[in-house]
């Protein structure tokens, strides 16, 4: 298979993880196959379905694919519901900090490591507000933030707890205060 059939073939995300994999193994030095191979990964998770998706193939695929030079492959890793907790944190240390800030909002990210994050620069601090797995304690911290974004996504987080909900309703964002309460509405 020539370089030009394996981009073809990465842009189906109903490719056999086997045939990815193949992909990956032969063009490997490829920034641009590599990087497909990491969209194509990306493209077969979800959000809402962490399970979808998952296997050995994909978990050693992401495993290699944080290793490469190309950023975007290790954004793609950062934020894949399917990456080891280990790779989580070694990306967490990563030169660009877009891929810290994925790593913040990433549900497997172990919680120590969110704390090391929360003393970041504001990109990947303001990544943790959306985080599943977030500490009350950093939640109370972002739920005071300059930024009516990061406020939102901690009113929208399913692990704010209620008294931070409580204070959320009081927001002077409106947007930010209707999450809240919709949010409490849910606990009740």
């Amino acid at each position: 298979m020539n370089r030009d059939e394996a981009l073809e073939l990465l842009e189906n995300k109903e490719l056999p993880l086997e045939k990815v994999e193949a992909i990956f193994k032969a063009f490997k030095d490829d920034m641009e196959v590599v990087g497909m191979v990491a969209m194509n990964l990306s493209l077969r998770t979800s959000v809402y379905d962490r399970e979808k998706g998952k296997s050995p193939i994909m978990t050693q695929l992401l495993i290699e694919l944080s290793e490469v030079e190309d950023m975007g492959s290790r954004w793609a890793v950062a934020k894949n519901p399917h990456t080891p907790a280990e790779i989580l944190e070694k990306l967490s240390q990563d030169s660009v900090n877009l891929v810290r800030a994925l790593v913040a909002t990433n549900p497997n990210t172990p919680v120590e490591c969110l704390y090391t994050l929360f003393e970041d620069e504001k990109i990947v601090r303001d990544g943790i507000s959306g985080n599943p797995n977030a500490p009350k304690e950093l939640l109370e911290k972002l739920s005071s933030d300059s930024d009516k974004l990061v406020r939102l996504r901690v009113a929208e987080n399913p692990a704010t707890p209620k008294e931070i909900l409580e204070k959320l309703v009081e927001d002077v964002d409106k947007d930010v205060s209707k999450a809240a309460e919709i949010r409490l509405k849910e606990l009740s």
